[in-house]
């Protein structure tokens, strides 16, 4: 069975962004994907800041990405770049880690005003670790995700259409189907 790692950079775990992942996370499973996520505000925060690669969790965190088939790489859009969130954990990755992996960048923002934060900021330094199969991902707006409850969110029509297509980009790379 096939592994995809989803490395979630946002700051809580009930949030539009959750929306995202559990969209994606679902997909995949009924696909027979098996799928790890990476909260990566629930590592230790000091193993984070300081870059403590030894820290037990960062390492079985980095082992997930390692070992994984594919990554899904899930931001929120904060300043018009990336969260700094994200940022901690990628920097603890070893250079090369996403050599040979499908990775998928997803991305939440309040607006289109920062949809090429994900061309200009994010795939440069997933290029910079090792990946050479970045597919095109898809940026994802606030309002086209509806909280049900606190645990609970819809994505509109359009959105599940453009996260369906990438992921299904990311099976073919996953199986290499033509």
């Amino acid at each position: 069975m096939k592994t995809v790692t989803i490395i979630a950079g946002g700051h809580k775990i009930n949030s539009r962004l959750t929306g995202i992942l559990q969209f994606a996370a679902d997909f995949l499973r009924q696909k027979q994907v098996n799928v790890q996520v990476i909260q990566v505000h629930q590592l230790p925060s000091d193993a984070l800041i300081t870059a403590d690669f030894m820290n037990q969790d960062i390492v079985e965190a980095r082992q997930k990405v390692e070992q994984s088939d594919g990554v899904i790489v899930l931001s929120p859009v904060f300043q018009a770049s990336y969260s700094g969130i994200i940022k901690t954990f990628l920097d603890l990755l070893p250079q090369k880690s996403l050599r040979n992996k499908n990775i998928l960048p997803l991305m939440l923002g309040g607006t289109y005003a920062h949809l090429l934060v994900m061309d200009y900021a994010l795939k440069p330094v997933l290029a910079n670790l090792g990946a050479t199969n970045i597919l095109t991902g898809a940026y994802v707006t606030d309002n086209q995700i509806t909280e049900q409850d606190n645990q609970t969110y819809l994505l509109d029509t359009d959105s599940e259409t453009r996260i369906t297509n990438q992921l299904e980009q990311v099976l073919k790379g996953l199986y290499k189907i033509q």
